[in-house]
């Protein structure tokens, strides 16, 4: 009864409304339980203290996406080009894909598929909720493939944010983002620059490491970009990463990643 007290509550809070007529499942495969289980831990032990506070304000605040925080430090990533603000931000969910041709060699990266789910007000609102959520989101099993605007479309674990779009690589192997169910645009990215996950970063559902953040800008050469998207930051991730050789390993493999997706953007093109 507690809990589902707690669950209710959530009602209260902008962007965490639970009418969600379809979740994501709790992955069954998931080394990592005992972790999960602590996220989640965090995760209502922080909207309950959220829940208080605003019963006490009386009020919730407003919902700004152009006053998110891009959770980047300067010996990081580059920051935003000059006149670029945050246009959309989503969790994605999904796997990294690898081939192998050799039990000695080291995998080859094949893209990836993700579904993005809209975390915007989340992130802007609660930005420490929207952490402990990207380290919990591994534990759901992820969509099994991205879905039409058709169809119902399904929501993460203990969050109701809807999905806003996909992710994946055309068939010229560039990484494309569609979030055009947000009404946000679509772009085709390339690589601008990279560094490790840190080291602290949250594991895998087979203890996988985390793989790198990037920034990421549009490939003005094809002008796909749309709704004045310029840059995309995949940050704070989780799991995703390869082993070391292919020793064991299939022709091609999938390993299951989380990872925060940053659409920076201008408003004088839309």
């Amino acid at each position: 009864m507690k809990l589902l007290n707690l669950l209710t509550s959530t009602l209260l809070l902008p962007s965490l409304t639970l009418a969600a007529p379809t979740h994501a499942s709790l992955s069954s495969s998931d080394r990592n339980a005992p972790a999960a289980v602590d996220h989640l831990s965090d995760y209502f032990n922080l909207l309950a203290l959220k829940v208080q506070r605003y019963k006490t304000l009386g009020s919730a605040p407003t919902c700004d996406i152009s006053r998110a925080v891009l959770p980047i430090t300067p010996d990081s990533l580059p920051a935003p080009s000059a006149g670029l603000k945050p246009k959309h931000i989503a969790l994605g969910r999904g796997t990294q894909n690898y081939t192998c041709s050799s039990p000695t060699d080291a995998p080859t990266a094949a893209g990836a598929v993700a579904t993005l789910y809209d975390a915007s007000c989340l992130s802007t609102i609660h930005p420490d909720l929207f952490t402990t959520l990207t380290r919990l989101a591994i534990s759901f099993a992820p969509i099994p493939k991205p879905l039409s605007s058709s169809t119902e479309q399904p929501r993460l674990g203990p969050q109701a944010m809807r999905v806003s779009g996909v992710h994946y690589f055309n068939s010229l192997g560039q990484p494309f983002f569609d979030i055009d169910a947000a009404d946000k645009g679509h772009v085709t990215v390339k690589l601008n620059n990279s560094i490790p996950a840190p080291f602290d970063s949250a594991t895998g559902v087979q203890g996988e490491k985390a793989v790198g953040w990037l920034k990421l800008v549009a490939r003005d050469e094809d002008g796909s970009a749309t709704k004045g998207l310029r840059e995309v930051y995949r940050l704070d991730t989780v799991g995703g990463s390869a082993p070391a050789t292919c020793e064991g390993m299939p022709e091609t493999f999938e390993v299951q990643y989380v990872a925060q997706y940053w659409f920076m953007g201008s408003d004088d093109e839309e």
